[in-house]
């Protein structure tokens, strides 16, 4: 048996009564102290199929603890009566509150660990995900002879029916396409199929071929038993089952259960105010960068805004009800300014619109803050004092860079956060291989500005981590939008130069990068941005928004200005998401502080449950919670659930795709968080 843990994974939470979890109903009339205890973990019986994973990934992140069972395992536990339940101080407590099976009967019908597995739902109530099986009447369907269909389901439309929408799934606007990525490739198979008495379809799609409707996800009612049916193959990667996976969840759980499940997106705007170098089409390099052969940049035009596209930006985010966070370079503006005559009316445009941005200091110049770079070498190096130790940028200097910058947002009025920082590059943090620890400097100077959250790249370190005593990253997202292109064209003469190989005349970079593809064919300089290179990127974005990960994206300030490249990309995130999503699962546009606040308690969530300090369960309609003073506790529930109070109750959390969710903790006086379900 194998116990996965994950930053969410909880202790026991108790569940509803035996036979009636169905509903979510306590037994009518029943006393709280005859209601069964059923903890809110789920049992995932593991073949090592794709939909397993999936389902399972989809577990971690929403913070449901589970345990697996690997039917590989020679040594894995056997399925008993008494390893699904047991009695805890004279009530008996069904230890799973849901069971993930790679098909209907993976133990075998008839079987001794199958009869145990079904005779527990059967008592309990507990409900079953069958990840992916075949229509036939075992599962509540007709076979696919019989009026339904069984083939490939790329680029097909599917829709969540009303009965779905009034459920678990009515987070969806109801219609989504099965993804179609590649026309040589087979990404999905399924069996659509009519449901026969006791179904009731929540997906379905037109059978193709054929008349009426059939479906690919349902509830199948039968012998006191419900399972969830899912009649295609998907991966936790698809966007297909992206979109299905809280619904699933959600029934899995009857929406109770700790950890929480939101749907965010985050865009920085890195190096406002100061221009950004142009990529030379001819010599396949930017002029200016140290391993550009033949140029240091003199004569070539830079790439900035202008007041223009500063006021499009502002209507951008008016139109589209959405927040960019500019990081900007004061330094490198009024550089820029004394340069060219002292007047700038970027930055004034800027400053007149300034409330209705977010502003992240990115550093007054945008120094490098790491090793002292020696760049006689290509790739450059750290340069080394004379007894061979790394020359580091100083604290001091440091510091400065970071205040001089904070100081002139004061000056001019900025909204900004003092406690975020982005430092240029990511600079001062440790940079593989060249500089394989933080700059030594780094954390002091940090400190010194009151700097709680600085920026990493998610491409080189993922997860959050420490800077110092005070300091802690937040990961993000690079955008294939790249920082030396203003046009179109510029962005697709880069892109075919990265991702062809060298004996088709590129980089061949794509050749020694395991998680690239090189291009068959080159993109078409004046079409390829608009019909290829967004399309993937759109992609990409979305399904990180779609998987409960906080982590904001960056791209360049040049990506607004000129071709205006970025907005094309973010258009088609926002326009694919409201497609797919009701209103009640809106994008959560966070501020840095409030992302990195919430990988912080994730954090500190997976400490305390890793630790064993995590207590929490259900009898009838109350659920209680209890965890290490000071922690942060993420729930979900139902629309009414209420928090008790010492004198009196309130409302518990905000709403969010139907359920109420928030991290809390125990109110004055109180050693644990208790909610009253609805009745």
């Amino acid at each position: 048996m194998k116990r996965r843990a994950h930053p969410w994974r909880a202790a026991a939470v108790v569940m509803t009564t035996a036979g009636l979890i169905a509903l979510g109903l306590g037994t009518p009339g029943a006393s709280a102290a005859e209601e069964p205890r059923i903890d809110l973990k789920v049992l995932v019986v593991d073949n090592g199929d794709s939909p397993v994973d999936a389902i399972t990934a989809q577990l971690e992140s929403t913070g449901i603890p589970y345990t697996t069972i690997d039917l590989t395992d020679a040594n894995r536990p056997t399925i008993t009566d008494a390893f699904l339940s047991d009695t805890v101080n004279g009530t008996p407590r069904a230890k799973y509150q849901g069971v993930v099976l790679p098909n209907e009967a993976p133990f075998g019908s008839g079987s001794a660990e199958q009869t145990a597995l079904e005779s527990y739902e059967t008592t309990y109530g507990i409900p079953q995900v069958d990840a992916y099986t075949w229509a036939h009447p075992g599962v509540g369907l007709d076979y696919t002879s019989e009026g339904g269909w069984a083939g490939t389901l790329d680029g097909r439309a599917a829709a969540v029916t009303d009965v779905g929408k009034a459920g678990y799934f009515g987070y969806l606007d109801g219609a989504f396409t099965f993804e179609d990525n590649d026309a040589s490739v087979q990404e999905s198979y399924g069996f659509v199929a009519k449901p026969r008495t006791g179904f009731t379809s929540y997906v379905d799609i037109p059978v193709p071929a054929g008349t009426g409707n059939g479906s690919l996800v349902g509830e199948y009612a039968h012998d006191g038993r419900r399972e969830l049916v899912v009649t295609f193959a998907y991966n936790q990667y698809q966007q297909q089952f992206r979109v299905l996976a809280r619904g699933i969840v959600e029934w899995l759980t009857q929406g109770v259960h700790l950890g929480q499940s939101r749907n965010y997106f985050a865009v920085h705007v890195d190096d406002v105010f100061a221009p950004d170098s142009r990529w030379d089409t001819e010599r396949n390099c930017t002029p200016g960068d140290f391993d550009c052969v033949g140029g240091d940049g003199e004569g070539t035009t830079p790439i900035r805004m202008t007041a223009a596209d500063a006021q499009y930006a502002a209507q951008w985010q008016q139109e589209h009800g959405f927040t960019l966070d500019m990081v900007y370079n004061a330094g490198s503006g009024e550089e820029w300014k004394s340069e060219n005559g002292g007047t700038d009316e970027l930055t004034d445009q800027l400053l007149a619109d300034k409330t209705q941005y977010r502003w992240i200091n990115h550093t007054y110049t945008h120094q490098y803050l790491g090793c002292v770079q020696d760049t006689t070498t290509v790739p450059w190096s750290c340069a080394t004092n004379a007894d061979g130790s790394t020359q580091y940028m100083s604290r001091a200097d440091i510091s400065a860079e970071v205040s001089s910058n904070y100081n002139w947002a004061l000056t001019n009025g900025l909204p900004v956060d003092r406690s975020e920082l982005v430092t240029g590059e990511h600079s001062g943090l440790k940079t593989l291989p060249q500089q394989p620890d933080d700059n030594p400097n780094l954390a002091g100077a940090l400190a010194d500005n009151g700097i709680a959250w600085t920026a990493s790249d998610n491409s080189r370190e993922p997860e959050q981590r420490t800077v110092g005593s005070s300091t802690l990253t937040v990961p993000r997202y690079p955008m294939n939008v790249y920082y030396n292109v203003g046009t179109d064209a510029e962005m697709v003469d880069e892109y075919n130069w990265i991702y062809t190989s060298a004996a088709d005349g590129g980089s061949g970079v794509c050749e020694n990068n395991p998680t690239s593809t090189c291009l068959d064919d080159s993109l078409d300089t004046a079409t390829g941005y608009d019909t290829y290179i967004v399309p993937l990127e759109a992609r990409t974005a979305l399904g990180h928004v779609i998987n409960n990960d906080p982590r904001p994206h960056y791209a360049h300030q040049s990506n607004l200005a000129e071709d205006r490249t970025l907005y094309p990309v973010m258009d088609e995130v926002l326009a694919d998401y409201q497609a797919l999503f009701a209103d009640s699962a809106p994008v959560q546009n966070l501020a840095q502080a409030a992302i990195g606040t919430e990988l912080q308690r994730r954090a500190a969530w997976q400490t305390a449950v890793d630790g064993g300090n995590v207590t929490a369960y259900r009898i009838g309609n109350t659920v209680t919670v209890t965890a290490p003073s000071g922690t942060q506790i993420p729930v979900t529930a139902p629309e009414g659930t209420t928090k008790q109070l010492l004198l009196g109750t309130t409302a518990f959390g905000t709403p969010y795709a139907g359920q109420r969710s928030a991290w809390t903790t125990p109110e004055l006086l109180q050693s644990a968080v208790t909610l009253n379900l609805p009745a």
